[in-house]
This record gives structure tokens, C-alpha cells and sequence, in this order.
């Protein structure tokens, strides 16, 4: 998990953290109620939130001070039960985490719109099998 990961960070120059944030993890995971998985949470505790293309999709992913502010400002915690938004690919669609009740978790995308989970597309397995799709230069409408 983390060689992968690190890989597409140092290839892509994610912004390395370098302050502790005031947001903690327990607050994400409290506010929406949801277990981050680890390869997230890696994300989140080592890196600032990214704004560019990976492949060919462009992707804005939230750094850990913005995840609760702009889940609250679209309500995606609030209308998708088991889901929290980490980002958006800048056209009119969140990145997301859903995790159903039987713990299965997929990366989606789905309209900012009307926040319904019948229109929610998976687009990775796992946050890092997102990230590795995105840099296959898998498109997510094929």
C-alpha cells in the first residue's frame, strides 16, 4: 500500500505536510461517522490536499482542514448515509469514501447536484487503487 502510494506522491509532488493540523483524524471520523481507511488516513497525515491532473482525469482531493467545512457546505454527509466527500474532479462531481454496513468500502464520484447514491460511479477499489488507476490514465466514463 504505502510503496504504491508514496510512488504517485513523489511522481505527482504532492505537497508534503509540514504543520500539524488543528483537525485531527478522530474529528473527520466523528463527524461522519465513518472508519478512514488506513491508506487514506496516510494521505491525510502526510499531505496537503492536491489540485491537478493525474492520467487523464483532473482531480482536487481536500486537505485534512477542508474535509468537514466542504462536506458541510454541499451536505454530502448529511444526504449520503455512509459516505464523505474528499474531493471533486472540478466539473460539477465529488471524489467520495462510501462504506456500506457490511464495511465495504469503494472510491466514487457522483453530482454535486442531486445527491443521490443511485448515481454514485465507482472509481477505485481503495484510495490507493484510485490513485493508481487515475495514473494508468484509466478514464472514469470508459
Amino acid at each position: 500500500m504505502k510503496n504504491n502510494l508514496q510512488g504517485i506522491f513523489e511522481k505527482y509532488n504532492f505537497p508534503v505536510r509540514d504543520i500539524k493540523s488543528d483537525v485531527e483524524i478522530i474529528d473527520v471520523e466523528s463527524y461522519s461517522k465513518l472508519k478512514l481507511p488506513k491508506d487514506y488516513i496516510f494521505y491525510l497525515e502526510n499531505y496537503f490536499g492536491i489540485d491537478q491532473f493525474i492520467g487523464v482525469e483532473f482531480i482536487k482531493l481536500w486537505s485534512l482542514e477542508e474535509i468537514i467545512q466542504s462536506n458541510q457546505n454541499y451536505n454530502i454527509v448529511c444526504q449520503l448515509i455512509g459516505t464523505i466527500g474528499i474531493g471533486t474532479n472540478g466539473s460539477g462531481e465529488f471524489i467520495g469514501i462510501e462504506i456500506d454496513q457490511n464495511e465495504n468500502l469503494r472510491i466514487i464520484l457522483s453530482p454535486f447536484v442531486d445527491l443521490d447514491s443511485n448515481k454514485n460511479i465507482e472509481i477505485g477499489k481503495s484510495f490507493t487503487d484510485f490513485l493508481v488507476r487515475l495514473d494508468d490514465g484509466v478514464d472514469w466514463f470508459s
